[in-house]
């Protein structure tokens, strides 16, 4: 919780009994991240909810509404999503308090956003509260403004300072939303009588070509109704109950909208805007369902218990651990469940009976960790978002990579929803998934290329089937996207294709299993051996083997590996441009380590286990890598696979809490929907996952102890450190024991969580021995050489499908690594 004046209001707070003593949501602060680019949106919202209200400030970082950066206020709104980077989305529809008008003349008041944010929205970050389902802050000309939410409705509550001189409160409400997209055609009405103002606007989808409308409802309650109208640019009538404003010519749109104003100012005013993406009357049903009664107390508790239910799974014992990392986890814990948002009955495009999720944004983020994270702490959310995706395929064709809005967003890199139902399918994820047309769409993906690759599934599959990697200047005319990133879709690709063939052996489906097995194994077709690499001075880095962009003619161009790397200062682009070059948001020396499926050969391709972990060390060191991106993400945990676990650990220390605190300017880049928030969590509770494996890296938790109950078994699981060292001098595991008995693999699988296993390590100050056996380390498809001149047991390089044991896949779904 951020706020130099805590104030919990007249709702009585159920406290939750814990190890901590008292409510983990009271370690929640939402305004971590809220200011230099973390972007996250730090208001009021139901998990996974549609509506999120929060006040909208006119920063160039305002994708998640709010920042405290000094940026004023333009208004409150009730739509956002929260941590995305790019063009802000959704803020539609905001509320704008006024104490009156000066000498009680509307003409006098300032309507558009633009006059009004500098004029009169100003405020102290002191006068900020905000806790989950819960936002407050008091604008300089006194109004104070406190809201709450249900799931598609809001409440707001402005408090005005007493006066008086007889003049009149005033709200509005304008057609605009944060990155100002509002096309033609934009309505709003005010009943005279009631007050209820209700309209819609066509607005377009951040980061996607597409547009969607959005509807709303507002109902007062407070003091009796003065007067209402609507105004259009900077004037106003309360003649005219009805407008309908066109976009004009000039790049923005025309300011318009409603105001209402009151009596006095005796009593607070409550806004209750009820929301929707499919009619103004289905908005106001929704408002009149969720809050019938305006009770703002009850609102507020309805949704501070939603919270407490969904984060209620997991606890920890802190063993005198600082205050500062438990907030840091909790609230990392809570960022995961604010998207993607829950549009079930909302969706306009397609209505099947089945759950849709929306502000999947995106899934290239949230593959890696975000979605995995859930699979453990809310697996029915999972399986609904897993269904909303299937569901998108029946009705689109694809898959989505991005999804904003009912728009399909734009693809990054490979076609990554592959993962995620991977994941969930190797999991034992089921809640009424029909897997067997999400196998049938993630194998689409790899088998058919889309006419609009930039949007969804994978381009240039004519040269992947036939060449075995992407080329760069690819001759590619059945489908249309940019055409770079050749190196990074190559390596998505492969990584895509393995964990189709996990799907695949757990279907029984041979010939699909060993296909997508020597597809996986496309990423060595682009590494090259004698690639050097040197800094812009020169300066030879002293590492040799990088992976390149190949022509069509298996002719090799060049890209240097450190372009796009954190320390590349030229401006390089890598991005989703056509000047960019062949990797997305990272380097080559970055994306050298993304095959997440055989570490052993790349360890192999490197040199062996001491070249790779030196190499693995010159990446984080020399600063090329960059944690507030999500290809670092899995580099932190990656020593385990060279049979050094202890390293993982300190690397894991060297970035928590060093780049990520609990300052609003701590996050070290945009949280991506929770992507941040969810390395954070994993990270300190000691088990770190491998993306579509049933893989978990283990290293010691920041706390004594952390549980996690499942929440459909009902089984707890237990990680606990013996030796627990709150000043973190002993962070290396000396040995370990699993339900009591000797356990010396560096992972474990995702059975630990479903069957409520106890898993004990007992550190040290010092690297142990332990996890660093090769029958120890994680599975890879590859083998493992040059271990104290060991081989690994499970060979698959020659012998496709050979890796895996008769048994694969007893207990469900669930891989049989051991």
């Amino acid at each position: 919780m951020h706020s130099s004046s805590l104030r919990l209001g007249s709702a009585v707070l159920s406290i939750a009994s814990t190890a901590l003593g008292q409510d983990p949501l009271s370690y929640v602060d939402q305004l971590i991240g809220s200011s230099n680019g973390g972007n996250v949106f730090p208001g009021a919202s139901l998990p996974y909810g549609m509506a999120k209200a929060v006040a909208d400030t006119t920063s160039g970082s305002n994708q998640g509404g709010f920042t405290l950066d000094g940026t004023p206020i333009s208004g409150f709104s009730a739509l956002h999503d929260s941590g995305t980077g790019g063009s802000p989305s959704l803020g539609n529809f905001p509320l704008f308090p006024y104490v009156s008008c000066p000498e009680d003349d509307i003409d006098r008041c300032d309507f558009p956003k633009k006059t009004r944010a500098p004029r009169h929205g100003q405020f102290a970050d002191s006068s900020v509260v905000a806790r989950p389902g819960y936002f407050e802050v008091t604008l300089n000309t006194g109004v104070e403004a406190a809201m709450t939410t249900t799931q598609h409705t809001a409440l707001f509550r402005f408090t005005f300072p007493t006066s008086n001189d007889g003049s009149h409160p005033l709200i509005l409400q304008d057609l605009s939303d944060l990155s100002d997209s509002r096309q033609d055609n934009g309505t709003v009405s005010v009943d005279a009588e009631t007050g209820r103002v209700t309209g819609s606007g066509r607005f377009q989808s951040s980061f996607s070509q597409g547009q969607y409308v959005a509807y709303f409802c507002t109902d007062f309650s407070g003091p009796p109704i003065f007067d209402n109208g609507i105004f259009a640019n900077s004037r106003a009538s309360t003649e005219a109950k009805d407008l309908k404003i066109s976009r004009s010519i000039n790049g923005y749109p025309l300011p318009g909208g409603a105001f209402v104003r009151f009596e006095n100012n005796e009593t607070p005013v409550l806004a209750r805007v009820g929301l929707s993406y499919i009619s103004s009357e289905q908005a106001c049903s929704n408002a009149e369902a969720e809050i019938p009664d305006y009770d703002f107390d009850g609102v507020e508790q309805a949704a501070y218990s939603a919270w407490q239910e969904k984060l209620s799974p997991i606890s920890i014992s802190a063993g005198g651990a600082d205050p500062d990392l438990i907030t840091n986890f909790y609230s990392g814990v809570y960022r995961t469940m604010i998207n993607p948002q829950n549009y079930t009955g909302e969706n306009p495009r397609f209505s099947t009976g089945e759950p849709y999720f929306d502000s999947f944004y995106c899934l290239w983020d949230s593959f890696r960790s975000q979605i995995p994270f859930l699979t453990l702490l809310d697996p029915d959310a999972v399986s609904e978002m897993i269904r909303s995706l299937i569901d998108t395929y029946r009705y689109e064709g694809w898959l989505p990579d991005c999804r904003m809005t009912f728009s399909k967003g734009y693809t990054q890199g490979g076609s990554n929803a592959d993962v995620v139902l991977a994941d969930g399918f190797l999991k034992g994820v089921t809640g009424g998934i029909d897997w067997d047309v999400g196998y049938e769409a993630v194998v689409k993906d790899a088998e058919v290329e889309p006419y609009d690759w930039s949007s969804e599934g994978r381009g240039g599959l004519d040269s992947w089937k036939s060449l075995g990697y992407i080329p760069v200047q690819d001759l590619d005319y059945k489908g249309f996207g940019t055409m770079t990133r050749s190196v990074s879709r190559t390596l998505e690709y492969s990584y895509n294709d393995f964990t189709i063939s996990q799907m695949a052996q757990l279907r029984n489906n041979t010939a699909d299993m060993e296909k997508y097995l020597q597809s996986s194994e496309n990423w060595k077709n682009l590494y090259k051996a004698d690639q050097k690499s040197a800094f812009a001075n020169g300066q030879d880095t002293g590492y040799v083997g990088f992976f390149q962009p190949k022509f069509l003619n298996s002719t090799w161009d060049f890209q240097d590996p450190l372009w796009c790397s954190n320390i590349d200062n030229a401006g390089t682009v890598c991005s989703l441009q056509n000047t960019a070059h062949e990797t997305f948001e990272s380097s080559i020396w970055e994306y050298g380590f993304f095959v997440p499926h055989n570490q052993a050969d790349l360890i192999t391709l490197y040199g062996g286990p001491d070249a790779f972990v030196t190499r693995l060390d010159f990446l984080h060191d020399s600063n090329i890598t960059y944690i507030g991106n999500e290809p670092a993400f899995l580099t932190v945990f990656q020593y385990h696979y060279a049979g050094r676990p202890a390293l993982s650990a300190k690397r894991a220390h060297f970035y928590i809490p060093r780049y990520f605190g609990t300052a609003p300017d701590a996050l070290p880049g945009n949280d991506d929907s929770g992507a941040m928030g969810s390395f954070v969590a994993f990270s300190m509770m000691g088990l770190f996952p491998n993306p579509g494996q049933d893989v978990y890296f283990i290293t010691p938790p920041f706390f004594e102890s952390v549980n996690l109950t499942h929440p459909q078994t009902g089984n707890t699981a237990i990680i606990r450190n013996v030796n627990f060292d709150p000043t973190y001098a002993a962070i290396y595991i000396q040995s370990a024991t699993l339900n009591g008995e000797p356990y010396t693999k560096n992972w474990i699988d995702h059975s630990f969580f479903t069957e409520g296993k106890e898993l004990v390590l007992t550190l040290g100050t010092n690297e142990s021995d332990w996890g660093t056996a090769v029958a120890d380390l994680p599975p890879s498809l590859g083998e493992y050489t040059g271990f104290n001149g060991t081989l690994s047991r499970n060979r698959t390089t020659r012998s496709i499908g050979s890796r895996y044991r008769s048994d694969f896949g007893r207990g469900g779904n669930r891989l049989n690594w051991s």
